[in-house]
C-alpha cells in the first residue's frame, strides 16, 4: 500500500501541503536549531515551509501521493531563474519572528553550495510519520525522476538525514561533502545524472 498513484496538486492545497512537510521535518536535527523553542517549532516551520511551496505553485511543480501522505517539491533550474518569492523578507519575518536570522542564514548556506548547471532542485520530500518505510518517497521520485529521465535533465537536492541520504542514494544520487550549520548539523548535497 503505496498511497499512490502521484498527482501534481494545485494551489488550494498550498497550507496542506506546508503542514505535512512540517509535520514530517520534526523529527529532524536541523529544525532544532532554526527554532530553538518546541512548542513554537511546528507552526514556524509550516509558515516557513507554506512560502516555499506558494512559490512552488507558482514556479515549480508540487506532487503528492493520492492521500496525500507524502508530498514533493520540485523546481525547475532551466534557462533563466526564476524570480525569488514575492515579498519574500517581509513574509518570512512574519513567519519565523525572532528566529529569522537563523533561516535566512539557512538560505544564505543552501544558495552558496547549490550547483549551476541545468538540473530540478529537490526543495522539499516528505512522508507524514506513521506513513515512512512504506515506499511513498520513493514513488514520488520515481514519478518525477520518469520525466528528468525522459528530457535528460539532472536532479539536485540536500539530504538533511542519513536515513534520507541513503534512499536517495539508492535512487541514483551521488553524495558530495556535507556543509553544515552552526551546530554541526549537515546537509548533504546529491546529485543525480539522468539515466539514459
Amino acid at each position: 500500500m503505496t498511497g499512490a498513484p502521484v498527482q501534481r496538486v494545485g494551489p488550494e492545497e498550498t497550507r496542506l501541503v506546508a503542514e505535512r512537510i512540517a509535520e514530517a521535518f520534526m523529527a529532524l536535527d536541523a529544525p532544532r536549531w532554526l527554532v530553538p523553542d518546541a512548542s513554537k517549532r511546528e507552526a514556524v516551520l509550516a509558515g516557513q515551509f507554506e512560502i516555499l511551496v506558494d512559490h512552488a505553485m507558482r514556479h515549480g511543480l508540487v506532487h503528492a501521493t493520492g492521500d496525500r501522505a507524502g508530498v514533493a517539491v520540485w523546481f525547475p533550474s532551466v534557462g533563466e531563474p526564476a524570480p525569488p518569492p514575492e515579498d519574500y523578507d517581509a513574509r518570512l519575518a512574519a513567519a519565523c519572528g525572532e528566529w529569522t536570522e537563523r533561516f535566512v542564514h539557512l538560505d544564505e548556506l543552501f544558495a552558496a553550495n547549490h550547483p549551476h548547471p541545468d538540473h530540478h532542485h529537490l526543495a522539499l520530500l516528505a512522508v507524514t510519520p506513521w506513513r515512512q518505510g512504506q515506499g511513498l518517497g520513493s514513488a514520488l521520485l520515481r514519478h518525477h525522476h520518469a520525466v528528468l529521465d525522459a528530457e535528460g535533465v539532472p536532479g539536485y537536492l540536500e539530504a538533511s538525514s542519513v536515513s534520507s541520504r541513503d534512499l536517495y542514494a539508492r535512487h541514483g544520487y551521488r553524495v558530495a561533502e556535507p556543509f553544515r550549520l552552526p551546530d554541526g548539523t549537515p546537509f548533504w548535497p546529491m546529485w543525480r545524472e539522468p539515466a539514459r
